[in-house]
C-alpha cells in the first residue's frame, strides 16, 4: 500500500510546459551554418564582377550570423538554466520517481501483485497499477527528455567558442578586404569636385550642422547639372543605414537634456553603415562634435546626415549605388569568451555604439521617420 500511495502521489506531479515557439538548439545550429556560408561567400568574393558589392553582402552575412549566434547562445543559456533550475527544484520527487521505478523493476511480478486482502485486493491493486504505470512511464520519459536536452545545450555552448572565433576572424578579414576594394574602386561617376580650401573654410566658420549643410553647395567645382531620380514615392520605406535599435527619436532629449531633430541608433561595435538609397556624397570627414560624418544627397534638396562613425568610405562628389558601404562604427568586437559570458548571464547584444541620423529637406530638419522604415519595437 505504501508503494501504491507513492505511485499515486507521483501521478499528481505537475509537468512543466515549455511554450517557446523556436527551439534554442535549432536556432544556434542555424546561426553556425550561417557563419559557415558567410565564410564560403568570402572565398568567392575575389572572383565576383562587383567585388565591393560581393564583400558588402559577405560582411552583412557575417554580421547577421554573429548576431544570430549571440542571440542563439543567449536563448540556449536561458533554456539550459531554466531546465536545470526546474530539475534541481524537483530533486526529491525525481529521486522518489527513480526509486519507485527501480523497486518495480527489481521485484518479481507475482510478489509485486500480492495483496494482504486476498485475491480481491490483489485484483484491485493490479488495476490501479495498470492505470498508474502509463503515467509513470510518461513522467520518466519527460525526465529523460529534459536531461538529454540539458546535455545537448551544454555541448552546444562548449562548441560555440570555435564557431565564434572563426566568425570573428572572418568578419575582420571581410572588413579589411572591403576597405581595400573601396580604395581601389574607380568605376563610380562623380557629380562634382570638392574644393578642399573652401571646405576647410566652411568647417572652421561653421558652428552648427544647419550652417554647414547650408554652405555645402558653395564648396563644389564643375558640378554636373541635374540630380538623381526623385525618391519621394519611397518616403517611409527606406532601410535604416545600420542594424540597431532606436535610443532617441526626433525631438526627444538625451541625458544632458539636449533635444535634436534626428534619431539616435544603438549599434554593435564595428557595424557596417551603408547608403539607404543611391546618393551623391556631399561631405565625409570630421565635423564639429559629431565625430566622423557622412552627408548623402539622394535627390536635390534632400540630405541624409550620418554622424558618429569611426571610419568613412568614398570621396566627395561620388555617386553611390544603393546599399554601398559608407563607413564603420567604432568600438571593438567582443571576443568569444566575452560573448559566451554575456550569453551565460542572459545578456543580449552589446550595442555600445551610437549613430546619429538627421534628415534635412529644403534646408530644414525633418523627422527621419518620414523617410526611414522604423520598427515599432526599435
Amino acid at each position: 500500500m505504501i508503494r501504491l500511495a507513492a505511485l499515486l502521489a507521483l501521478c499528481l506531479w505537475p509537468l512543466t510546459v515549455w511554450a517557446e515557439t523556436d527551439d534554442p538548439a535549432t536556432a544556434a545550429r542555424a546561426a553556425a551554418k550561417a557563419l559557415e556560408e558567410a565564410a564560403i561567400s568570402l572565398s568567392k568574393a575575389d572572383s565576383a564582377r562587383d567585388r565591393v558589392k560581393a564583400l558588402t553582402q559577405t560582411l552583412k552575412a557575417y554580421e547577421d550570423g554573429l548576431e544570430a549566434m549571440r542571440d542563439g547562445l543567449r536563448r540556449v543559456s536561458l533554456r539550459e538554466a531554466r531546465l536545470t533550475q526546474d530539475l534541481q527544484a524537483r530533486e526529491a520527487e525525481v529521486a522518489q520517481l527513480l526509486g519507485v521505478l527501480q523497486s518495480i523493476a527489481a521485484a518479481p511480478a507475482p510478489v509485486a501483485m500480492i495483496h494482504p486482502q486476498g485475491p480481491t485486493g490483489t485484483a484491485r491493486a493490479g488495476m490501479l497499477v495498470a492505470d498508474v504505470t502509463p503515467a509513470l512511464n510518461a513522467k520518466a520519459q519527460t525526465l529523460r527528455t529534459k536531461l538529454e536536452e540539458v546535455q545537448t545545450l551544454r555541448t552546444l555552448q562548449e562548441s560555440a567558442a570555435n564557431t565564434l572565433r572563426s566568425g570573428l576572424d572572418g568578419v575582420q578579414k571581410a572588413r579589411a578586404e572591403l576597405s581595400q576594394a573601396l580604395a581601389d574602386r574607380t568605376d563610380l561617376p562623380k557629380r562634382f569636385t570638392e574644393d578642399p580650401v573652401k571646405t576647410a573654410i566652411l568647417i572652421s566658420s561653421t558652428e552648427t550642422l544647419e550652417g554647414f549643410a547650408s554652405g555645402l553647395y558653395d564648396i563644389t567645382e564643375d558640378e554636373v547639372a541635374g540630380s538623381l531620380p526623385d525618391i519621394s514615392d519611397r518616403m517611409g520605406t527606406l532601410p535604416m543605414p545600420v542594424q540597431g535599435r532606436v535610443l532617441l527619436r526626433s525631438g526627444e532629449t538625451d541625458a544632458a537634456g539636449i533635444a535634436r531633430p534626428g534619431v539616435v541608433l544603438a549599434t554593435r561595435p564595428r557595424a557596417l553603415v551603408t547608403s539607404p538609397t543611391a546618393a551623391t556624397v556631399r561631405y565625409l570627414g570630421p565635423l564639429l562634435d559629431y565625430g566622423n560624418v557622412m552627408i548623402l544627397e539622394p535627390q536635390a534638396g534632400l540630405l541624409f546626415v550620418l554622424a558618429g562613425l569611426d571610419a568613412v568610405y568614398g570621396q566627395a562628389g561620388q555617386v553611390l549605388p544603393a546599399g554601398s558601404p559608407v563607413g564603420l562604427m567604432g568600438g571593438q568586437d567582443a571576443g568569444p569568451g566575452t560573448i559566451l559570458s554575456q550569453a551565460g548571464d542572459g545578456a543580449g547584444t552589446q550595442a555600445s555604439e551610437t549613430l546619429y541620423i538627421e534628415v534635412r529637406q529644403d534646408n530644414q530638419a525633418v523627422d527621419p521617420a518620414l523617410w526611414f522604415k522604423m520598427q515599432k519595437d526599435e
